[in-house]
């Protein structure tokens, strides 16, 4: 397996085709994006980080802009032979990329029926869940967020079935060995049903595909 910097074409593509939201992150915030490259060299998919959506999220940390993260998405198609190898992979090249970074920030959307299950089998820290106040609405089959669905005329938007959000599990991930301490007095327990992890369940924020959770991260390979 092999990753190598993902071009804005890979991006769209694999976040239009393998991930739940079929959104593309913003680009006003910093993206990284890594390809995913299989063990026959197929493509898989890409794994997305970014700055984060506001510029307040690394407040509770104590970090300002710049030394935090959020992984925003692991769209890939199933070809991977791991997928927790693919992160462990990719949270090092974005290290190396970005040296200021100290925290990765990521979220399990409940409304999705994620649980977190990659970053519970890779060591991230469980830290809190949100109740959201926005809404998801029912069109071609599934539900979308209604940011998603702007450009629809608001005559037929009106008719498609509507549902409060469910907000999200909050993960943190820390690549600076000061920050444990703080992540250790944070953490919380994973939220239940961690079990099925191995029953094919869908994995946290769009990791469609396989999924091999005998390979958590080196912390030791990841922080400095």
């Amino acid at each position: 397996m092999r990753l190598e910097k993902a071009s804005y074409k890979a991006i769209k593509y694999a976040c239009l085709n393998y991930h739940y939201s079929k959104t593309i992150p913003s680009t006003r915030a910093k993206v990284n994006g890594y390809s995913v490259f299989n063990n026959k060299n197929e493509w898989c998919g890409v794994i997305i980080f970014s700055g984060g959506a506001s510029a307040n999220m690394g407040t509770p940390f104590g970090l300002v802009f710049g030394q935090y993260a959020e992984l925003v998405r692991m769209a890939l198609n199933g070809k991977q032979e791991s997928t927790s190898k693919a992160m462990a992979i990719s949270i090092k090249l974005f290290k190396k990329n970005n040296p200021l970074v100290k925290l990765l920030i990521s979220y399990a959307d409940k409304g999705q029926n994620h649980l977190g299950i990659i970053y519970q089998a890779t060591n991230w820290y469980f830290i809190d869940e949100s109740i959201s106040s926005g809404t998801d609405i029912f069109y071609k089959g599934e539900w979308r967020h209604d940011r998603n669905l702007n450009e629809l005329p608001k005559n037929i938007l009106s008719q498609l079935p509507k549902r409060k959000r469910s907000g999200k599990y909050k993960y943190i991930y820390p690549l600076n060995k000061t920050l444990i301490p703080l992540c250790e007095s944070l953490k919380k327990p994973y939220p239940k049903n961690a079990a099925v992890a191995h029953t094919g369940e869908q994995l946290a924020s769009s990791q469609e595909g396989a999924f091999d959770s005998t390979l958590p991260l080196n912390l030791q390979d990841i922080k400095t």
